[in-house]
């Protein structure tokens, strides 16, 4: 079941992909574990199919990477929900990525939690998108604050913008979001990735210009 869906997605991945000349071999498809079953990630992981996993709380990346044992080392675990500053030190332990730095305040946290380490902590600056209450990230109008903020900080390196699209209908309409995303990008930050699209819309942001996109939901469902 896992290896039928995975492959699906990734047919749709270079589809769209295809229909606005791009390569979707470049594309990075991060696997949402955090509602799937351990057993159903255990296998997942030991397909060797999954490069990247994506969990949305500290706690719980920490219990899962601890019950998969070697296994939780063979991908590289991004932190996509939103991370309290307090924290950081926690997150910079259990994640290899940081994808939802939404603040300064959460950027210095990072940095601080960063001092004595030999790496640097790859992050992503999460972007509001929407004017729900419930999503969290930084304005657009704030976002070049926020860019210029995290470059000073030695501890982590900013690799592009994340952002969530309203849950809305129809499904086209996520588009304009995806769009003003990939503008800001492209305006403050054009060497940056783009991290955007998650089960539902994923097909419109990689026409959009995703370079790495979220997905649970259809890969773990039956």
């Amino acid at each position: 079941m896992f290896i039928d869906n995975l492959e699906k997605i990734r047919y749709r991945m270079n589809a769209a992909a295809a229909r606005t000349n791009r390569d979707g071999g470049s594309l990075t498809l991060v696997v949402v574990t955090k509602y799937a079953p351990l057993a159903d990630v255990r296998e997942a992981l030991a397909s060797g199919l999954v490069t990247d996993a994506g969990e949305s709380r500290v706690v719980d990346a920490e219990k899962k990477k601890l019950e998969l044992g070697p296994l939780a080392g063979k991908v590289r675990w991004r932190l996509i929900g939103h991370l309290q500053t307090n924290k950081a030190k926690k997150a910079v332990q259990a994640f290899d990525a940081i994808d939802s730095v939404d603040s300064e305040r959460l950027a210095a946290a990072l940095d601080a939690a960063m001092q004595g380490s030999d790496r640097k902590l790859p992050v992503m600056l999460q972007v509001k998108l929407s004017e729900s209450e419930t999503q969290y990230g930084v304005s657009p109008a704030g976002l070049p604050g926020l860019i210029e903020a995290v470059r000073r900080l030695p501890g982590l390196e900013l690799q592009g913008l994340m952002g969530i699209a309203p849950n809305i209908e129809p499904l086209e309409a996520v588009r304009p979001s995806f769009r003003l995303l990939r503008e800001l990008r492209d305006q403050h930050l054009p060497d940056g990735k783009l991290s955007m699209g998650m089960s539902r819309d994923f097909e419109i942001a990689v026409e959009e210009g995703a370079d790495m996109v979220r997905v649970g939901t259809q890969i773990f469902a039956p």
